[in-house]
């Protein structure tokens, strides 16, 4: 494929690329720049996201137009849609100056290549004539319609709602775009259950297998972590759960097992674990892995789970064993009993992990298969070799229309 022109929208600021959001967007821009000349438009949310557009464009060497949106502007345009057709999250991901920004940009210079990274950035660039990619990620309005399913009334009512105006959303957007793409094969299952894209396939995450891999230093076979931003409901929704009804049964069992909660932003009832004895919560740190890799194990306990779980992938580069929700495994290219364990109910969570703590040899049979798998099916190469792939069949089809 020859030097193309491309322009690349996304919700959330990819940089620093250290949680879910930004890890994916980080990691299609990098790649991108390499062959082809690559213009970013992305909204940035504080003065340090605004600081760091310079360094994004260092590392990568891609063009960035960025517009600050504050949060009571966001807020309010989210609110302002909750009685409207439109989705609250497109209101709250929306900037009159970055739109303006991005018409400008696409009268300047002959784009050949839209690429779009989640729904919610999408009606940007819906009425341009350029080829475009939608990269839905996760299809957004079937976690808030799971968020619905857990949570009472009203919140319930409140996230059914944007779960159908989302799912009426990216039907259409799915149908407007040349090509929709998503992380895993479930994803696309749920776009292929609400409508039929003009063209569609799956692009998996990866995982940076140099800077999470193993450490020589000895783990506690006590230790057991959880990773994950405590600002995300899923993840708090698991670990309260999992301390409520897996950890009380695993102490009856081995009562020298210790828990350390890994995740920045922890709220008040996050914090409030610590008074179980044993449970540490840290809050932001510099860096995870010394705190995963001093663990026997890593837990994903997830009861909502969309898409790649990078807490998984992570934990396996670095060879700590991982007992997941079955849920939750669904997001990861890896086989439950030979790459790492799953559970549902809490006595099935006890057991996988004692059979990891209890066992040495299970132990690190399950840490060399598990990076072994991490590095093999979820290899960003691999991953943006298939995007080439993809992007280059878009622009031969668009071309064909074209000449016809």
């Amino acid at each position: 494929m020859s030097r193309v022109r491309i322009l690349f929208l996304t919700h959330r600021f990819p940089y620093p690329p250290n949680q879910g959001g930004k890890i994916r967007p980080f990691n299609m821009i990098r790649h991108l720049t390499q062959a082809h000349e690559v213009t970013v438009a992305t909204l940035v949310r504080s003065q340090r996201e605004a600081d760091a557009v310079p360094e994004l464009q260092r590392q990568t060497g891609c063009r960035v137009l960025a517009a600050r949106v504050g949060a009571v502007a966001s807020s309010a345009r989210a609110l302002a849609r909750v009685f409207t057709a439109t989705p609250s999250s497109m209101g709250y991901f929306y900037s009159p100056r970055l739109a303006r920004a991005i018409h400008s940009a696409l009268e300047e210079t002959a784009y050949n290549l839209i690429l779009a990274h989640c729904s919610s950035v999408a009606p940007y660039v819906t009425r341009a004539a350029t080829p475009k990619i939608l990269d839905f990620g996760d299809m957004d309005s079937q976690k808030w319609l799971a968020y619905a399913d857990s949570l009472p009334a009203p919140l319930s009512f409140g996230y059914r709602l944007e779960g159908r105006k989302l799912e009426r959303a990216e039907r259409r957007l799915a149908e407007e775009f040349d090509l929709s793409i998503c992380t895993t094969p479930a994803e696309l299952e749920s776009l292929h259950r609400l409508t039929a894209p003009r063209a569609s396939d799956y692009v998996p995450n990866g995982v940076d297998g140099d800077y999470f891999k193993p450490t020589a230093e000895p783990y506690d076979h006590d230790q057991i972590c959880f990773l994950g931003r405590m600002d995300y409901y899923p993840n708090r929704d698991a670990i309260e759960w999992f301390c409520a009804e897996v950890l009380p049964l695993a102490r009856a069992r081995r009562p020298g097992i210790k828990l350390t909660i890994i995740g920045s932003r922890p709220p008040r009832r996050i914090r409030a674990l610590a008074r179980i004895p044993g449970v540490t919560v840290t809050g932001s740190v510099p860096d995870v892995r010394p705190y995963a890799q001093r663990a026997a194990l890593s837990v994903a306990p997830l009861r909502i789970a969309r898409g790649t779980q990078n807490k998984i992938l992570e934990s396996l580069a670095m060879g700590v064993p991982v007992v997941s929700s079955a849920l939750a495994a669904r997001g990861v290219d890896a086989v439950a009993g030979e790459h790492l364990l799953t559970a549902t109910q809490p006595r099935e969570y006890v057991d996988c992990m004692l059979r990891l703590l209890e066992n040495r040899h299970e132990h690190a049979r399950f840490a060399a298969a598990g990076r072994a798998r991490a590095l093999s099916h979820h290899n960003w190469q691999a991953a943006m070799h298939k995007l080439d792939e993809l992007i280059g069949q878009c622009l031969q089809r668009a071309r064909s229309r074209g000449r016809s």
